[in-house]
């Protein structure tokens, strides 16, 4: 009687170690993952938004700068900011953890 009492112990005791060093930091990975992928699907878009902003601005107020056979330049900018953008997203990654 003992001994199964002592089992049970042991096992609820194992039970309760599992939850806490296991479960416990997955929870808190999964936020931290699921609140990551939201800000980085937010963040796509905005950037998308104003890349796009930017070429519709060059197309339309540079006053016919870019007309004829500099019309490709607006899209170069573009690809330039869009660049220069993700250059410094990649600074960024790593600097943090799952803390």
């Amino acid at each position: 009687m003992a001994r199964r009492q002592g089992v049970a112990e042991v096992v609820d005791l194992i039970k309760a170690y599992v939850r806490q060093e296991l479960l416990g930091p997955l929870r808190g990975a999964g936020r931290w993952v699921s609140m990551g992928l939201a800000g980085s699907v937010a963040l796509v878009v905005g950037v998308i938004l104003l890349l796009l902003s930017l070429l519709r601005a060059l197309q339309t107020e540079t006053r016919g700068a870019f007309d004829g056979n500099w019309s490709w330049i607006p899209y170069l900018i573009a690809i330039g900011a869009l660049a220069a953008v993700i250059a410094l997203l990649l600074r960024q990654v790593g600097k943090r953890g799952l803390q």
